[in-house]
């Protein structure tokens, strides 16, 4: 009767045991995040083509 009090016992804690590493045997990592859909070069572009184009417009204007 004590062999199966013993059993038990170290049957409970290998269970519990596992319960605790199961969930993170299955784990996966995080999907890496995505690339940025603009790096800032086209907005930096962009602005520089609206300043030319006031450049010029003024300078239509005075000339």
């Amino acid at each position: 009767m004590e062999m199966l009090r013993v059993q038990f016992a170290v049957m409970a804690i290998f269970a519990f045991i596992l319960a605790l590493l199961i969930p993170s045997i299955n784990a996966q990592s995080p999907a890496p995040a995505p690339p940025p859909t603009s790096d800032g070069v086209a907005v930096d572009q962009g602005i520089a083509y609206v300043l030319m184009l006031v450049a010029l417009v003024l300078t239509y204007i005075i000339h």
